[in-house]
């Protein structure tokens, strides 16, 4: 049997690629003064006036809905999609303002939205931000009956002088990684797909390695770092934050790095939740693919000053982070190598 990986679990992360590289020259045809940078931060930036800088993101949860509905549970995914969202914004340093919210169903149930809604003001709370408004459509011949689907949107402020984007990383300064809470809201199809059609679990099924069901397990919440981000911002010069969401530690820190220097990460110095150990012996899975598809136990990274790391790190873990020196920047022409 052939492994299982994102591409023949039905993720083409290269056709995102190509996407991507459309969205930029597609974005170019409207830029206006007040646009800051090009896509490819975690959020979109625009100066509103001389010393603001705005910063919006929007995601999804993804096809970890699946798994709520087929646990019949709506009052975590909110959570999820509020972090995907304010996680993002605060990257650039930005303090999340607010949060819109788009659910597209089949039929509308105000029980189950209701609980979805109850997800989403319970996320915006954690991350410090206000629900202000949203659109829900009901659309009978798109979804199938009992399902929907959720986007979200955030919008920070930020001084413009303290935008992070990653141009003051320099050789020498340290990596830190903030743990996550397990899978977070990506890599969910292949996961599914091993959880599911390969090893033919139920959502209830004990796995060894775990005190929960597999299917409590994959249901857990994101884990929202913003305030203790913030935090952090007000007494240490952070040089770069990158949120690991989908393609893993190696695309997500690529994307903080200078050309010519190298993110140098230490696999052994964290350990990864129990449940991407099960997920990898279920599946049989490469480590290259599991670091592709999956953030393996770090859901942040922060970039800091060697003389910061010490101080960085007490401030985090008082805020009820898990810290972890994962690596160094070094000289180099890979962006990032896992060691």
């Amino acid at each position: 049997m052939t492994s299982p990986t994102y591409k023949n679990s039905g993720v083409n992360i290269e056709s995102g690629y190509e996407v991507m590289n459309r969205a930029k020259k597609a974005a170019r045809l409207t830029r206006i003064p007040g646009v800051i940078g090009d896509i490819g931060l975690f959020g979109g930036c625009f100066q509103i006036n001389k010393n603001q800088v705005l910063v919006s993101g929007t995601d999804g949860v993804g096809t970890k809905l699946k798994l709520a509905f087929d646990m019949g549970r709506h009052d975590t995914v909110g959570i999820d999609l509020v972090a995907m969202n304010a996680d993002d914004v605060v990257t650039c340093g930005a303090k999340p303002l607010f949060f819109l919210d788009y659910i597209g169903c089949h039929k509308v149930d105000p029980k189950i939205l209701g609980e979805v809604l109850l997800g989403i003001a319970e996320g915006c709370k954690q991350a410090g931000c206000a629900l202000i408004g949203g659109e829900t459509a009901e659309l009978s011949d798109m979804y199938k009956a009992g399902e929907y689907d959720l986007a979200g949107f955030a919008v920070g402020v930020v001084d413009k002088k303290n935008l992070i984007d990653g141009s003051k990383v320099k050789e020498g300064d340290v990596i830190l990684g903030l743990g996550s809470s397990g899978l977070h809201s990506n890599g969910f199809t292949l996961a599914r797909n091993i959880v599911f059609n390969i090893a033919k679990l139920k959502v209830n099924s004990k796995v060894e390695g775990l005190s929960r069901s597999i299917g409590e397990e994959l249901l857990t919440p994101t884990r929202i770092y913003a305030r203790s981000l913030l935090k952090l911002l007000d007494k240490v010069k952070v040089r770069a934050i990158a949120h690991i969401t989908g393609g893993g530690l190696p695309e997500n820190v690529a994307r903080v790095v200078p050309k010519g220097l190298s993110a140098q990460i230490e696999r052994s110095s964290w350990k990864p939740n129990p449940i991407f150990k099960v997920l990898q012996k279920l599946g049989d899975v490469s480590d290259n693919e599991m670091l592709k598809a999956f953030n393996m136990g770090i859901g942040m990274i922060v970039v800091v000053a060697k003389k910061d790391a010490k101080k960085a790190s007490i401030i985090l873990s008082k805020s009820g982070e898990k810290v972890f020196v994962i690596g160094r920047i070094k000289n180099g022409k890979d962006k990032v190598e896992i060691l």
